[in-house]
Order: C-alpha cells, then structure tokens, then sequence
C-alpha cells in the first residue's frame, strides 16, 4: 500500500517503474513525472485506465476514482468508455459556449469587414459580453441573461454601444441557429428593452456662405503640405475618409482624369470610380513631387509605407477651429450630396458618386461606371461651384 510520503520521496529512474497501491491501482514514476494508473479486465481484455497526475490528483483522489471505477465494473460498464465519453461531452460543450461560437462567427464573416471593424467587433464581444456569457453554453442563455449583460453597458451611460452588443450578439446567436448550437436568437425580445438612442449624422456644413468660409480656412492652413492637399482633395471628391488616406499613385490615371478605387478598399466592395476636375488634378500633380515615388498620395509623417493617420484631417479641422459638432472629414460627403440635390443633379449620379448601397447586389457588381458621362459633368460643375463660394461670389444654377 502507497503512502503519502513513500509517493513524495519516489525517485525518477532511467526506466519508469510502477508502485503498486491495491485494486489494480498503481503510481507510475517517469522522468517527467508521476501517473496514476489502473489495471482492469473488462470483456476478457487487459485494460489501464488513466486516473491523473500526481500531486495534482492525489492519493486519496486517486483510490477514490478507483473505487468509481470497480463500482462501474460491477454494473458490467467499462468505465474507459465511459471516461472517453464524458471528456468528448465537455470538448462538444466547450465548443458550444457562446464564446466559441462567437469567436467562429468572427472568423468567418469578418474577412468581408474593412479591419477596423473587425478589430472593434471583437473588442465588444471581448470586453462587455465575454466577460459575463463566454463560458456559457449558447443554447442555454435567455434574453434575461443578454439583457442583464446589455444593462451593465447602459450604466456606464454606453447607451449606443449597448444597442451595438445587442446587435452583434443577435448576430452570433443567429449564427448558432444556423449551426444547430441554439434553437432561437433571444436578441430579438429586446427590442424596446433598452434606452433608445439618437442617430447621430456626420457633422457637415451645408451653407453656401459657409462652405466659402470653410474653403478659404483650408487654402490658408499652415500645417504639414500633404495634409493641406488632403483637405483641398476631400470636397472636391468626397469619397469616405479611409479611402481618401489610403490613396494611391496607381490608382490615379492622369490621361483619364479618374480615381479607380479597387473594390477591396470601398465599404461596399465594389470598385469605384472618381471623375476628376481640372481642380483636383491640379492638387494631385501639386503634391506628386513631394509623395509620388512612394505607394500613398497621402503618407502618414512617420512612415511613407503607411497611409496618413485616420485623425489627421478631423485633427486639422480642429485646429482650423471647427469642432466636433462642426464638421468632420466625413462632412464633406453631407456638403456634397446636399448641395448637388439642391442644384438638381439627378439623385441617381449623386448616389452611385457617393457610392451608397446598392439593394440588388448582383446589379452593383456591374454598375460602378454607372452614370459615368453624367458624374463626369457633375464634378467639374463641383469643383467649379466651389471655386466660386471660396471666391464669396454668388452662384447661379445654370442646369
């Protein structure tokens, strides 16, 4: 019979070597270590059985997990079935956390995100849901349980980002219920649980005089040059502000006046083209000296392998004066769209320039150039437009 002390003292030898204890138990001692095992007979085959490491299964741990064994050995079960049994029950169960499906449904559909969203997706699952429902079997969590979840966000006052998590996790569990790992998605009996929040739009300037104003703030910035030319660039092509900063000189055709924007770049997708005025050609060839043998139009300061900082321009409006609350690199989308509509472009040119969202996919894989002669004609009369409110002039429509 083992001791505590005989199994404490036991010394590695060059072999391992067995220490007997009673029913078949045994300490087997290796260079590396100490085991528990089990010798039975079950079905007229010479079985073992793992029990565990010692110390971390101890003596009396061990004989206990022995004596289970005989008593499933009594009721003619073989308990190395039953072993290999449960630990394939709690590899099915782990895989079927909320956590891990989570962690599943980001792997496979955020290959189709632009990175930065697919970093702050992860950052909410990670930092206000894992914490509470990770370790949670899917199936098993309600919508009292996502809500208590949800109510511990709104206390911070995080109302938006509460709604955000309710979302992202109706997402995972819709996901479950497509993988047959949950019967419902419980996301959807909240609706109405949580504070509501207001939508939030860009801030943008929309006033002639105002938008004069603005132009004349950009043409007399004292900051870094590039910076400058990507804030003269943005109204006169109001693409989103990560696909102005990650331009580049290979995307610019000179002799065709356009931007071609590959589709992997565009929220949407879908390639895209920019028409370009007299004006922003003027800019592009302006900086080309300065950025042209690198890969960016607009590199970051601190290394041409990297585009400009998405807080440069929002950065350089503040320091122009113009807050938050003011107007946005985002803005000059708003300025666009809501001045070409005044002046009666056809809503079809704007929206395919703006690039928004087209409801029949298979139609946007092919519409890029749509409207192409027409957008063409409308960004020279941009360009032109604007000129003429820099300038403090009043313009007249003449379409």
């Amino acid at each position: 019979m083992l001791t505590d002390i005989s199994i404490r003292q036991a010394k590695a030898k060059d072999k391992p070597y067995k220490m007997g204890d009673s029913g078949g138990l045994y300490l087997l001692v290796k260079p590396i270590g100490k085991y528990w095992r089990m010798d039975y007979r079950y079905a007229g085959k010479r079985k073992t059985l793992s029990i565990g490491v010692y110390p971390t299964v101890s003596l009396v741990d061990a004989r206990k997990k022995r004596d289970e064994a005989k008593n499933q050995l009594a009721k003619d079960i073989d308990p190395g079935i039953t072993k290999a049994i449960r630990k394939q029950t709690m590899l099915h169960a782990s895989e079927n956390t909320f956590k891990a499906v989570a962690l599943e449904w980001h792997a496979k559909t955020s290959k189709t995100w632009a990175e930065s969203t697919a970093n702050n997706i992860k950052r909410y699952l990670e930092k206000d849901i894992f914490p509470w429902l990770g370790n949670r079997a899917i199936k098993d969590i309600g919508a009292p349980d996502l809500l208590a979840v949800l109510r511990k966000i709104e206390s911070r006052g995080a109302h938006e980002k509460a709604q955000r998590c309710r979302e992202y996790a109706g997402r995972v569990f819709r996901y479950a219920v497509a993988t047959g790992r949950a019967e419902r998605d419980p996301s959807g009996d909240l609706r109405g649980a949580l504070t509501p929040v207001k939508v939030k739009h860009h801030a943008s300037i929309t006033e002639p005089k105002a938008v004069g104003a603005l132009l004349r703030s950009i043409k007399g910035y004292s900051g870094s040059y590039i910076t400058k030319c990507a804030l003269l660039l943005a109204p006169l092509v109001f693409v989103r502000p990560g696909e102005l900063r990650h331009a580049e000189w290979q995307e610019i055709d000179f002799d065709k006046q356009e931007w071609r924007i590959p589709g992997h770049k565009m929220k949407m997708k879908e390639p895209h083209i920019i028409p370009l005025s007299p004006q922003a050609l003027e800019i592009l060839q302006s900086i080309h000296p300065l950025t042209g043998d690198g890969q960016y139009i607009f590199p970051s300061i601190r290394s041409a392998a990297r585009p400009m900082s998405e807080n440069t321009i929002n950065g350089a409006l503040r320091r122009m004066g113009y807050e938050k609350d003011e107007m946005t690199g985002h803005g000059f989308r708003s300025m666009a769209s809501t001045l070409l509509h005044e002046h009666g472009w056809p809503h079809e040119a704007i929206e395919r320039q703006l690039a928004h969202a087209e409801r029949n996919k298979v139609v946007a894989a092919y519409n890029y150039a749509e409207h192409l002669p027409k957008r063409k004609e409308m960004m020279n009369w941009w360009a032109s437009y604007l000129d003429e409110l820099a300038a403090g002039a009043k313009v007249v429509n003449l379409l």
